[in-house]
Formats: C-alpha cells, sequence, structure tokens
C-alpha cells in the first residue's frame, strides 16, 4: 500500500492538507507583510529552535507534562463521582450544583494567584488548576448522561428486580460513556491549558514559565516553539482519548 492510499484509506488526507494550507498561509504572510523575525518566525525556523534548543524544552515540558496529567485524572475523577452523588441524592444536586456553577463563572486567572499563594510555587497550585478547568465540563456531562435513562427503562429494572447498584452499573454507567468522552477531550485539550495559566503566576520550570521567560527575552524562535511543543502535547493527549473512545465503545458503531 503506497503512502497516499494509506492516507486516503485513514482519512487523514484532509487534516494533513489543512495544516499545509495554514503553513502556506504563514508564510504568505511573513512573506507578504515583510515580518520580522523577532515578532514572528518562518515555520523552518521554528522547527530549527525546536531541533537546537531540544534539551530546554523537554526540561520544561517534562513539568508540564506532569501537571496537566495529574490535573486531568483528578478533575475528572472528583467530577465522575460527584456526579454520581447528585444523580442518587436529588438534594445534593440542587443544594451544591448551583455553587459548582457559580464557582466555574469565576476566571481561573483570578484564582491562579491565590492557589499559589496557598500551595506556594510547586506542582501544587498547577495540578488544582487544572484539574478545576477539567472539573466543570466533565460534571455537566456525567449528570446528562446519567440521567438520560429513560422511565421506562428505569421501569424495566425494577421488573427485573434489579437494585440500584445493578442499574447503576448495567444501565447509567453504559448509557453515559458517550457524555463521559465527549467531556474527556474537552478536558485533554484545556487541562494543558490549566497547566501552562499556572505556570504563568508562578514558576521556575515549565512550557508556561519557558514561554513568559521567550516573550520578555524577544526570543521568538523559542517563544513559538514552546507553543508548538505544548500543542503537541494538547494534540498527543485528545488522540489517545479519541482512540481509548473507539475502544471502549465499538458497541455503539
Amino acid at each position: 500500500m503506497t503512502f497516499l492510499a494509506w492516507l486516503r484509506r485513514s482519512g487523514l488526507q484532509w487534516p494533513l492538507l489543512g495544516g499545509l494550507s495554514i503553513l502556506a498561509l504563514w508564510y504568505l504572510v511573513i512573506i507578504v507583510f515583510d515580518v520580522q523575525e523577532y515578532i514572528a518566525p518562518t515555520p523552518h525556523q521554528v522547527i530549527q529552535v525546536i531541533i537546537d534548543q531540544a534539551d530546554l524544552l523537554l526540561l520544561n515540558a517534562t513539568p508540564t507534562i506532569q501537571e496537566c496529567l495529574s490535573g486531568f485524572f483528578l478533575g475528572n475523577s472528583l467530577a465522575v463521582l460527584i456526579a454520581i452523588i447528585f444523580v442518587h441524592n436529588r438534594m445534593a444536586e440542587r443544594m451544591y450544583y448551583p455553587i459548582a456553577v457559580l464557582f466555574n463563572t469565576i476566571p481561573i486567572i483570578a484564582i491562579s494567584p491565590i492557589l499559589v499563594l496557598i500551595f506556594g510555587l510547586g506542582m501544587a497550585p498547577k495540578i488544582i488548576i487544572a484539574a478545576i478547568i477539567c472539573f466543570f465540563p466533565t460534571l455537566v456531562n456525567m449528570i446528562r448522561g446519567f440521567s438520560s435513562v429513560s422511565e421506562n427503562e428505569l421501569e424495566l429494572m425494577r421488573i427485573l428486580s434489579a437494585n440500584r447498584r445493578e442499574i447503576f452499573f448495567k444501565l447509567r454507567l453504559p448509557r453515559s460513556l458517550p457524555f463521559l468522552f465527549s467531556a474527556l477531550r474537552i478536558a485533554s485539550t484545556t487541562s494543558v491549558i490549566g497547566a501552562i495559566v499556572g505556570e504563568w503566576i508562578g514558576a521556575n520550570l515549565g512550557l508556561g514559565a519557558l514561554i513568559i521567560q521567550a516573550t520578555f527575552n524577544y526570543r521568538s524562535g523559542l517563544l513559538y516553539a514552546s507553543i508548538l511543543v505544548s500543542s503537541l502535547i494538547a494534540i498527543t493527549l485528545f488522540t489517545i482519548v479519541v482512540l481509548l473512545e473507539k475502544r471502549f465503545l465499538r458497541w455503539q458503531s
């Protein structure tokens, strides 16, 4: 099988063409408007920086990856757990769901300094920030997923003498999986944003700190390279979620 045939079969030809068109537009803007290198380097200059500064980028990417993964698992786990509580205790949902909505309206950039003051400049505040960003979308989706079962389905389970645990694991949980993976897709990218925002507020290491340093030192190549590496981390995490979704939701196809 040729490479072009593999691209057509996998459906990757369109994303590849889209990416190439963006690169072409990038080059075109720089050439037409005569953009200086310290403002916007060309794509090949960014790639060259990634090659030359690979050790520095890897050193700073490592804590960012740890923070976003930890925040991803923490935020989504808490969201699923609280959604389970809410679906089995409507009083708790009526009391605390509006508080969760209110908390979500607070800009994360405003919460970040408070967390840094409380937990210091270590990884803890960055993990918490990433978890907060992941938490609310997953909570909303899981409540919808657990509540998506119909009254007829619940009545059938009761006729079959199913208890609450059996109803949850055999009906509510399978029905909620599409909602869960929809939320995880969102969280896979926002967790990286949360980690980087936390590093902006206070960190000596991490891609967020490297972006700030490169900006103030007018090292545009390193700045764009750091942004590209951050994007690659988010894309990788998103791809893993998509592959897991295909693995666990085969029954839907």
